[in-house]
């Protein structure tokens, strides 16, 4: 059942009051070049396309922050990025955005990751990578190490945000779960597929989507288990978990929180209009993370988080939902729902 109006509120209403949530993470910029193919190039069988506009956007870990901004939720973004004119341009974006700079950590011997999709009206034709994907060093390690140790106090919560481009390993996920638990502060981690399990062990939150919590079993030693419910225990179990949520795509959302039942629930996706999903996690694990410090219920979080993902796959490229877009959002969604 959804959320009523009066808790909806209730827990929207606090994110502009919340504590800075520290985003921990890989990031990077998204850049779109957008326009519209009228014919073949004589060169070779491919479509030329004939630019329209160009912008560049917050990407990966960069965006949580970016979307959290958005929700007029407080961050700070910890990372690492290169010394070179991309690095400039994500501090740009980031100063443009009001977001801080502080927390992030310049790597000479690394790119910063920056991602070109070229796009109509109708179709992504090609993305380009421009990324470092080989695990930092031990002294980049200990001084993104040492800049989580100073933030933690500080902030409610942190997202450990996953795109497995080499910024984690197993003891700085382990440092940050240990940092914000003795602090008993939310720990919600958005995983990577390629990146083993167990390193995210005693997180409070854990949000894969379906075909990352299939292989995150598998890696754990569970080769054929597919059901949702008997998924959700395993990642419970050997991950020492408090919650966990599985995205769904279009059939919504399925958790299990300890602290509750302990039995699954599925809600609904919030989508009746789909355009383009990227991004569209980043805001969902900004907006249950931000929700769960607010003190919403799991089921009550993974509302708020469906709406706000409802409101971007409706938009074109990384983007971003608004306070006032998510209550419009929730606002629709309950008059389709009566």
């Amino acid at each position: 059942m959804i959320l009523t109006p009066e808790k909806f509120e209730q827990i929207v209403s606090q994110f502009h009051s919340l504590k800075p949530i520290l985003v921990v993470g890989d990031l990077g910029v998204d850049k779109y070049t957008f326009g519209e193919v009228r014919r073949i190039s004589p060169e070779a069988p491919v479509p030329v396309l004939e630019v329209e506009k160009e912008w560049n956007k917050l990407g990966l870990a960069a965006n949580v922050s970016d979307n959290l901004k958005s929700l007029e939720v407080d961050s700070t973004l910890c990372g690492v990025i290169g010394d070179d004119a991309r690095a400039n341009l994500v501090e740009n974006l980031l100063e443009e955005r009001g977001l801080k700079t502080w927390g992030l950590v310049r790597d000479p011997s690394r790119h910063t990751t920056y991602k070109e999709r070229v796009t109509t009206a109708t179709q992504q034709i090609c993305r380009i990578d421009y990324e470092t994907k080989e695990t930092i060093s031990e002294d980049i390690n200990r001084r993104i190490g040492t800049r989580i140790k100073e933030f933690t106090s500080s902030h409610a919560g942190v997202i450990i945000e996953d795109y497995g481009k080499g910024l984690f390993s197993e003891s700085l996920c382990q440092k940050i779960i240990k940092d914000f638990k003795e602090q008993n502060l939310l720990i919600a981690v958005d995983p990577s597929r390629s990146t083993p399990p167990l390193w995210y062990k005693g997180a409070t939150l854990l949000k894969p989507n379906r075909l990352e919590s299939h292989m995150m079993v598998e890696a754990l030693g569970y080769f054929k288990e597919r059901k949702l419910e008997t998924i959700a225990q395993i990642l419970i179990d050997k991950l020492d978990l408090e919650k966990v949520i599985i995205t769904l795509g279009a059939d919504g959302m399925a958790m299990l929180d300890t602290k509750n039942s302990g039995a699954l629930k599925i809600i609904p996706t919030a989508a009746n209009e789909v355009f383009d999903v990227s991004g569209a996690g980043d805001t969902a694990i900004a907006a249950i993370s931000s929700a769960l410090i607010a003190g919403a219920s799991l089921e009550e979080a993974a509302w708020v988080g469906n709406c706000a993902a409802g409101v971007v796959v409706k938009k074109r490229g990384t983007a971003l939902c608004s306070k006032q877009e998510l209550r419009d959002y929730y606002s629709n969604l309950l008059k389709i729902m009566k």
